[in-house]
């Protein structure tokens, strides 16, 4: 099965970790000759769709988000977890009004911390199983997917939101 938008196998190894500081570094500092960088990645291209900068910091948390659900799976039997409302995370810790630099390096921690947790694991270990808000079992497999595809989906989210800042800029 593929996500139809950013083509992520969820069938697959959880792909892109490892990869994504850098990759997402690279939207946050690189701008158009006169742009004004905080205008670019703060706006948003329409009221309900998070600005680049939102995405980047909703990215760091849903990843650290996932190396809390792999750790409590890895160390309690079948734990049970709580869903997270991302839309109010972005206004209670004001995404779009964070560092973008501090925001990028804070998303490379986090990352280093999900690889570092990934890293050595036994094929028990990814068969592990966690209980999802919606009562359906999590394996730390399916968590690492998961983390996986936020930071591929939304690395396409920021590449789009940028795009229609700087269209909706230049009219």
């Amino acid at each position: 099965m593929r996500c139809e938008e950013c083509g992520f196998d969820w069938d697959g190894e959880p792909i892109g970790i490892g990869t994504f500081a850098d990759r997402f570094a690279k939207p946050l500092t690189r701008f158009l000759k006169n742009e004004d960088a905080n205008v670019v990645l703060r706006a948003r291209p329409e009221p309900a769709v998070w600005s680049a900068l939102e995405y980047v910091a909703h990215t760091r948390d849903a990843l650290a988000f996932y190396v809390d659900r792999i750790r409590r799976v890895l160390t309690e039997d079948r734990p049970r977890m709580t869903k997270v409302d991302f839309d109010d995370l972005c206004v209670d810790r004001g995404y779009n009004s964070a560092d973008p630099a501090q925001t990028a390096a804070e998303l490379g921690a986090v990352e280093r911390e999900l690889v570092d947790q990934l890293a050595d694991l036994t094929p028990a270990q990814w068969a592990r199983v966690g209980i999802g808000s919606d009562g359906d079992e999590r394996t730390v497999l399916a968590l690492a997917r998961r983390a996986a595809h936020e930071g591929n989906h939304h690395l396409l989210d920021v590449g789009r939101v940028l795009r229609r800042v700087r269209q909706t800029l230049e009219r």
